[in-house]
């Protein structure tokens, strides 16, 4: 009899979610129709499965303040800048720049990414480059570190930082050091693991200190130090990222940059940084310096979340798709593109452009990964060329097209980082460091291996069955 109580009470609420679903969340049709297939013929675990994953009306809560206030303080800051670079017309200083103007404008418009056109930009595809570089910065800093991170470990790597950090903070130094709950529990950590930081001075912020959620995570990873020096990309801090995890060796890619956008993506850091805490900072002249050594890229910096009115770096990557006329350089760990995604790759590679889009070979996640074959085989037949790479895991996030325009940053091409994370991209225009993309993406060809439209029409009865069952959820969320 308990039972069949529990069920029927089950059941019930299956029905108010599948109801809350249809009538008040604002989603796609293809993840209402998941959502209610899970709810329906999974009525034991649909429930607690839409508890974590599910649960899109309350974002409208839980976001819309930070909504409001970011885009008042957006403004605010726009204002100050130099108000030709707004114009729809203004002469470009690059002739990449120029060219993709379309994909500037849009990304100003949606997102308010001011465009800076005076940086210096150094590419880093392994781990200890860039925490090489990250800890000289560190040591280096004369009035403040900020850090913004998904996952901070409570390993050797992690507890370097940390004691980096604190060293600094001992000397005067403001350290703020922000990380979201779940990403760093999830590696190890636990606000117990920073208290050597906070002991010695530095402030501490616990993004979304829900654990029972799996969405509306902030999965950024940016780190700004003095005002004047800037990491973007897709490493988070721990022994992972340095390849001495299960998954072994760790290729990624992120970017250090010095010049005007380091103030971009400050005002980033501020937005994230006065939400989590009591602290709320302001725009004055020690976090955001004059002067400099200039350089010549353009950048923009991106973001996108729960908390923004559309898709912005979704939008800037199909922008982007739109206007190649040779190639188009993909490499990512995670591909569920939604239908406009999906489609514009799939015209492009019609269209006679270069479409080659590069995954891991191993899966972090398996669910996810088999997922990912599945949407790659979608795309085979257009010509698009896929491959797998072999030495280690491909966690990069980056796109480059005619080797003269991309990205770099946190979002993965799924519609978790699409919809239900909060990201962070740099949007670069400049044939520099477009052939560096490229020529890194040519290295990693030698370690991997293409995915053919015969070998994939081949693959076994086991891993066609994981693709679709994989395929039929990935849509949740």
């Amino acid at each position: 009899m308990r039972l069949e109580f529990l069920l029927a009470v089950i059941l019930a609420l299956n029905v108010v979610f599948a109801v809350t679903i249809v009538f008040f969340e604002r989603r796609n049709p293809t993840a209402t129709t998941a959502w209610l297939v899970v709810l329906f013929l999974l009525p034991p675990v649909g429930f607690a499965l839409y508890l974590f994953f599910g649960q899109n009306y309350t974002r409208q809560r839980m976001f819309v303040v930070k909504e409001h206030e970011d885009r008042r303080l957006l403004q605010e800051i726009f204002e100050r800048q130099h108000r030709s670079l707004a114009a729809r017309h203004h002469p470009f200083t690059t002739p990449a720049a120029e060219e993709f103007r379309d994909t500037i404008f849009l990304l100003l418009q949606n997102n308010q990414a001011y465009l800076t056109e005076g940086n210096c930009v150094d590419v880093y595809t392994r781990g200890e480059a860039l925490f090489d570089e990250l800890f000289a910065a560190i040591r280096m800093a004369r009035h403040h570190i900020h850090l913004e991170y998904f996952a901070i470990s409570n390993d050797d790597l992690g507890r370097a930082v940390i004691r980096a950090l604190a060293e600094r903070a001992r000397h005067g130094i403001e350290v703020r050091l922000l990380f979201d709950a779940m990403g760093s529990r999830a590696g190890g950590g636990s606000r117990a693991a920073f208290s050597e930081l906070e002991e010695a001075g530095g402030k501490i912020g616990v993004f979304f200190p829900s654990f029972y959620r799996v969405n509306y995570r902030n999965h950024r990873k940016i780190a700004i130090i003095d005002g004047e020096m800037g990491f973007i990309g897709g490493f988070n801090i721990g022994d992972y990222y340095i390849g001495e995890g299960p998954l072994g060796n760790w290729r990624d890619t992120a970017v250090r940059i010095t010049g005007d956008a380091v103030k971009q993506l400050q005002i980033r850091f501020f937005l994230d940084w006065n939400y989590t805490t009591d602290e709320h900072l302001s725009i004055e002249a020690p976090y955001f310096p004059d002067g400099g050594d200039p350089g010549t890229t353009p950048i923009q910096i991106v973001s996108g979340g729960p908390d923004t009115r559309w898709n912005p770096i979704k939008e800037g990557y199909l922008k982007l798709i739109n206007s190649a006329r040779e190639s188009i350089y993909i490499q990512t760990p995670y591909f569920i593109p939604d239908d406009s995604v999906a489609d514009a790759l799939r015209i492009a590679a019609l269209s006679g452009v270069d479409v080659r889009i590069m995954i891991p070979c191993k899966p972090d996640h398996p669910f996810v990964y088999w997922a990912t074959l599945s949407f790659i085989g979608d795309m085979l037949d257009a010509g698009v060329r896929a491959y797998t790479y072999n030495d280690g895991f491909l966690h990069a996030k980056t796109i480059v097209v005619d080797r003269k325009a991309g990205s770099v940053g946190s979002a993965n091409w799924d519609v978790r980082s699409f919809r239900l994370n909060f990201e962070a991209n740099a949007f670069l225009y400049d044939a520099a460091v477009g052939a560096e993309f490229v020529r890194a993406f040519e290295e990693d060809l030698a370690v991997s291996t293409e995915i053919t439209l015969e070998d994939y029409q081949a693959r076994p009865i086991g891993i066609r069955v994981k693709e679709s069952i994989s395929r039929l959820f990935s849509p949740l969320g």
